[in-house]
């Protein structure tokens, strides 16, 4: 069997595996998007995917706690956070890293009005 064949049926089988749980995602949770709080139905459903929140898309629990509903704007927007997360050496967007500097520009701030008499 080639590669090219092989890639064919790998990227089928993972199409197939991503709808059914992306159809067991929409029947678990509100056609919302979780980030902007969007509405979703009909045609427009199909801009709302799944993302998976630890980033594995292999953690697929049944009962979808891994899984919420995301347009495709904020997923995207997701994603981009996590790149520049790794970028930086952050485990998770939004968890900040411990302070490098030493610098504590306010330090002396409360000795200064000590001295005032207002």
């Amino acid at each position: 069997m080639d590669a090219e064949k092989m890639d064919r049926i790998v990227a089928e089988a993972r199409r197939s595996w991503e709808q059914s749980y992306r159809a067991k995602a929409l029947k678990i949770h509100p056609w919302v998007c979780a980030r902007c709080g969007r509405e979703f139905s009909g045609k427009r459903l199909r801009e709302l995917t799944v993302h998976h929140k630890d980033h594995n898309h292999e953690n697929n629990p049944e009962d979808g706690s891994n899984w919420e509903l995301l347009c495709i704007y904020c997923h995207e927007n997701e994603h981009s956070r996590q790149e520049v997360a790794e970028a930086y050496g952050e485990e998770t967007p939004g968890k900040s890293r411990e302070s490098v500097s030493t610098y504590k520009p306010f330090a002396d701030l409360g000795d200064l009005f000590k001295d005032k008499k207002l």
